[in-house]
């Protein structure tokens, strides 16, 4: 019998409790993971950025998200696979969302899906919900538009981000991603919020935190300040692959 996923329900009891989200976006890095004990994974639209070279996420198309969703899925059998919906899928209806939602939890297998913005989108997430697919929030800095809007800097508004809290936890959101948020303000927020919250360089009183896995693993040429570097493997793969060239010239590989 196959082994059952973590569902949201699961890490919705996880509050008070810190836990690891991690980034992933193909089968290998899944199962990696999942292997080290980080079962909730997120397939961010980030990967436009880190795996197809944008310059941001805003031209990350919704058959990106599903076809390396469908790959974290392939790759993991326990943990819970949080795919972003990418901008331009859910702004428009109700109805666009939940056909978005949908197609990522059907074609694409997430367990959940997760999309960017406060009280603006409450209504987004309502109707997805309904729609009985659970749905993620993330307020503070969003990443789909902050390059059209008022750029990456650090979310001080407090009664916005408050009234962004609370809206999309009374729609149904099972946890709740905070991206720069002020650090004072991201803990209280978590005080006050009955459900988990997760922060991105939101500082250390979150119930969660994720990273971009190449941000932690050193394979982003640019990384943001708060982020850690735990393992440089772009400095390993790169001397694989020299060690690899030089074998080749040298003709040493293949053996006979």
């Amino acid at each position: 019998m196959a082994e059952r996923r973590i569902t949201a329900a699961a890490i919705r009891k996880r509050k008070g409790t810190p836990f690891p989200v991690m980034t992933a976006y193909d089968a290998a890095f899944g199962r990696i993971a999942e292997t080290a004990g980080i079962d909730v994974i997120l397939v961010g639209d980030s990967l436009g950025m880190v795996m197809l070279g944008y310059a941001s996420t805003t031209r990350v198309e919704l058959a990106d998200m599903e076809r390396h969703g469908s790959a974290v899925m392939r790759g993991t059998s326990r943990a819970h696979v949080v795919v972003d919906l990418p901008f331009g899928s859910y702004e428009a209806s109700d109805e666009a969302a939940v056909s978005a939602a949908v197609r990522l939890i059907k074609y694409g297998g997430a367990s959940s899906v997760k999309l960017e913005g406060g009280v603006r989108v409450a209504e987004r997430i309502a109707a997805i919900v309904r729609a009985g697919i659970p749905v993620m929030a993330h307020i503070g800095v969003l990443p789909q538009t902050a390059g059209i809007g008022e750029g990456f800097r650090r979310d001080v508004r407090r009664e916005a981000l408050l009234a962004d809290a609370r809206a999309v936890e009374a729609v149904g959101a099972y946890a709740v991603v905070f991206e720069m948020v002020d650090a004072p303000i991201a803990r209280d927020l978590t005080e006050t919020l009955t459900i988990p919250t997760i922060g991105i360089g939101s500082g250390p009183h979150c119930d969660g935190q994720v990273l971009v896995m190449h941000d932690a693993l050193g394979l982003y040429p640019d990384p943001p300040p708060f982020a850690r570097v735990f393992a440089d493997v772009a400095k390993t793969a790169e001397a694989g692959f020299r060690a690899y060239a030089d074998a080749v010239r040298t003709r040493s590989f293949p053996a006979e």
